[in-house]
């Protein structure tokens, strides 16, 4: 196999597909495998709110459209005129409590959304790899203090969560029905599932999220960071270790079925903090802004304790979290401040794919 610690260079000229291009971590993927040379595709609902990264970004050379992907009229018509080769599934609802608010949207976006797509794809003559995105949370959370394997049972308390387990048994049997050697005019493509951690970053402006309240909180007017569970620990990661584990685990599976199951990409056990350690990174990183417990707004369940354990992802694709929690920090508060001076988001996004990309060349 060919080396995978610097995978996005073997996207050049590739046709890639990006649902929920528009989000946070779609902007990003997107953003790198275009300054790749991948000829890449966004497909996904407009970007929500002012300011979003997507619309910062402006890609160039990339095709973004706006669609559904209950919308299958439309998303059997780009994937005939795009042909993709490899795609990557981000578009989901992918806020806890949002999924409150709207059980209904989260459950049609997140599993049936993913059905659509994986059906509308067995139609895609050149496909060769689909990696679905779900979440740590698809996992059925017992607050254990060890890490959950790919073997852990599915499962979720609120719908997000469970929309999320319910995705990934949805993929597994869509792979076995339509993507496997072993089913009745199966399509050769390979498809595989990735769950990540609590994923920051620079750009990430989403409702009810850690580091966007801090961010917004430090930057307003009275500079009051509010959270509602200080003590709860989360595998924190920079959005560009995950997006590396998807771009890795894509180019492991063109031609091999060995990779095509369930895997799990977060941090180091050393570099799972409380949601305190994370504001008061920020906030010192930002050089202002005070943090003040707000239990009184925890109105919904949120987990207070999740963890993955890596260990197939180490072994098994070569990938391990090159950023500490300080380096996860840094980035994601060098971002936000120089935004905030009035820097290109755009350029901030280059020149931490590059910084990012030198790191892993130096680590070897």
């Amino acid at each position: 196999m060919e080396d995978l610690g610097m995978t996005a260079a073997f996207f050049a000229g590739r046709r890639v597909l990006v649902t929920g291009h528009t989000g946070f971590k779609g902007a990003w993927l997107s953003a790198w495998l275009s300054s790749a040379g991948a000829d890449v595709t966004g497909y996904a609902l407009p970007p929500e709110g002012q300011p979003n990264l997507w619309s910062l970004l402006d890609v160039s050379g990339m095709r973004s459209i706006n669609g559904d992907l209950n919308d299958r009229e439309t998303l059997d018509r780009v994937i005939a005129e795009t042909r993709p080769e490899f795609v990557f599934h981000l578009a989901a609802q992918s806020l806890v409590r949002r999924s409150y608010r709207e059980p209904v949207e989260t459950f049609a976006s997140n599993v049936l959304g993913t059905v659509q797509l994986l059906d509308a794809l067995r139609a895609a003559p050149d496909l060769r790899a689909v990696v679905v995105a779900t979440s740590d949370k698809a996992y059925e959370n017992a607050e254990q203090i060890w890490g959950y394997r790919e073997t852990d049972p599915m499962g979720g308390q609120d719908p997000y969560s469970a929309s999320k387990g319910a995705t990934e048994i949805a993929t597994a049997a869509m792979r076995r029905s339509f993507f496997s050697e072993n089913a009745a005019g199966a399509h050769p493509a390979q498809v595989a599932t990735a769950r990540a951690g609590n994923v920051i970053g620079g750009g990430d402006w989403a409702e009810d999220r850690l580091v966007p309240d801090i961010v917004r909180g430090c930057l307003g007017e009275d500079g009051c960071v509010h959270l509602r569970h200080p003590n709860a620990i989360r595998p924190w990661q920079h959005v560009l270790e995950p997006l590396r584990g998807y771009l890795m685990l894509a180019q492991a599976l063109d031609g091999n079925a060995d990779f095509a199951s369930g895997w799990n990409f977060g941090p180091d056990r050393d570099d799972e903090r409380p949601v305190v350690d994370v504001a008061n990174a920020i906030v010192a990183a930002l050089g202002q802004g005070r943090i003040k417990t707000d239990p009184n707004a925890a109105t919904v369940h949120e987990a207070t304790m999740l963890r993955l354990d890596v260990s197939k992802a180490r072994t098994g694709l070569g990938w391990y979290p090159a950023l500490s929690f300080e380096d996860t920090v840094a980035f994601t508060a060098d971002w936000y401040a120089g935004w905030s001076r009035g820097e290109l988001a755009a350029e901030l996004c280059r020149t931490q794919i590059s910084a990012y990309e030198t790191l892993l060349q130096r680590q070897g």
